[in-house]
């Protein structure tokens, strides 16, 4: 006997099948398994790219990905310092539902499901370079136990903070760099020859070189521009780079100077790679993603305000207003990407696993926090969050739409924030709308299910 449908449920029904035929074509879309590239500097502000305002510092190759590709304006990190960050972004999950809120040791369980290990599954050959930060050597953490097929870098985060070590990883096996010396006190470097940003970059160009015949992802998780803190001091004023370039005869500090040679050196790298990729003839199935762990850093001498590094945002690193959340996000796939767009889609770190996925044409696991931004990505329409949330430290912040509430401390008052027409949280509004900030005080204690 055929039942017979109340138009109520046949309403209820039709969005749903609506999305099902949207997930479909995008599948569709992304059948052919591109390779994904997902580059991400460290501490590099949302003011520090000439796509997004910077009037100093010289990033022609970067905003070139940007002419060629999609600019994000409201997209978010993972967290507002790098280990949660990391975390955040490789599990899908925000901060109020992971293990760790802010950066302590943490070590990747065994049988962890990372983007890593479920674009492994789904037939990518898997690679990265850079900081790590997510397990020691000898432990269930490392990147060798973690879905990565190639691994070279940093593992120990404390070591990330010197650009010239004595030795770096290779998977499990610690390789030597030429030249360069630890000496006996504070760990501070007394021979320094080989530059590692240079080095982990040479080897994403092999990753890429050897790899270029099968779909593969490459996570590159540069140390640039973040200061350089050997046995917890600033060297060389803190800012530690082998030339100025085109900055060396420059009236400034010499951080600020080592600061803008970090980030051109790094613009430099990102057009090396679309002329490797175009080499082989792989830019046009290659999906690159461009994007900072946190905000901006005022360390190893370097101040925020010299390059307007957080642009016309609040904060920086270690804040949860704007500035130390809000970062950059560059997208480019030609042929699939509409050239020169921009979008203000409300987006975050965790969203990043869902949307590889789509790429790889592979469901999401079910208990994660992101909505895939494919949709956004080819023009198609987008499902969007009720709200994203972060905390660190007793600090927590929560955004939903344009209303953003931010509490600086367990024991200080909800501040509220109107970001359609407050991007630079200046007024304070908790005291106007009561009611969203009684609402969204709510949503911040839904929103976890781990304590610090």
């Amino acid at each position: 006997m055929l039942s017979i449908l109340c138009p109520r449920r046949i309403l209820f029904l039709i969005p749903v099948f609506f999305l099902f035929v949207i997930s479909f074509q995008i599948r569709a879309e992304a059948a052919t398994k591109p390779n994904i590239i997902y580059v991400m500097a460290d501490d590099l502000g949302y003011g520090d790219l000439g796509c997004y305002g910077q009037k100093v510092i010289q990033t022609p190759h970067i905003d070139q990905l940007a002419k060629e590709g999609m600019r994000f304006t409201s997209h978010y990190s993972g967290h507002t310092v790098c280990r949660p960050s990391r975390l955040v972004l490789l599990t899908g999950q925000h901060s109020g539902h992971t293990p760790i809120s802010q950066n302590e040791q943490y070590v990747f369980p065994t049988g962890t499901t990372t983007v890593t290990t479920l674009l492994k599954e789904a037939g990518y050959t898997t690679g990265g370079v850079g900081k790590w930060a997510l397990g020691l050597p000898q432990t269930s953490g490392v990147p060798s136990q973690q879905g990565f097929d190639f691994w070279f870098g940093y593992l120990d985060q404390g070591n990330a903070h010197n650009y010239y070590p004595e030795y770096l990883w290779k998977n499990e096996q610690k390789v030597v760099l030429p030249g360069n010396k630890i000496g006996p006190q504070k760990r501070v470097s007394v021979n320094r020859e080989t530059y590692s940003h240079d080095l982990l970059t040479r080897e994403a160009f092999q990753f890429i070189r050897q790899n270029a015949n099968r779909p593969f992802f490459l996570q590159a998780h540069y140390t640039i521009p973040h200061a350089n803190n050997e046995g917890g001091r600033a060297v060389n004023d803190g800012m530690e780079v082998p030339e100025y370039g085109i900055y060396a005869d420059k009236d400034w500090p010499t951080p600020e100077k080592g600061f803008a040679a970090m980030i051109t050196r790094l613009d430099r790298d990102m057009g090396t790679l679309v002329a490797l990729l175009k080499e082989l003839k792989q830019e046009d199935n290659t999906v690159i993603f461009f994007t900072s762990d946190n905000g901006p850093h005022q360390e190893g001498n370097h101040k925020v305000e010299f390059f307007n590094s957080n642009g016309p945002l609040r904060g920086y690193k270690r804040d949860l207003y704007e500035g130390g959340i809000r970062v950059p996000l560059i997208v480019k796939w030609p042929g699939k990407i509409k050239p020169d767009t921009t979008t203000d889609h409300i987006s975050a770190f965790w969203d990043f696993l869902p949307t590889a996925c789509d790429l790889a044409g592979v469901e999401s696991p079910q208990n994660i926090d992101g909505i895939s931004y494919l949709p956004t990505l080819l023009g198609q329409p987008q499902p969007t969050h009720e709200s994203l949330y972060w905390k660190y430290r007793g600090k927590e912040a929560l955004r939903e739409g344009q209303w953003k509430a931010v509490r600086t401390g367990p024991n200080k008052p909800l501040e509220l924030y109107n970001l359609e027409t407050d991007i630079g949280e200046q007024q304070n509004v908790a005291d106007q709308h009561p009611k969203i900030a009684t609402r969204l005080q709510q949503q911040m204690k839904q929103s976890q299910t781990t304590s610090d």
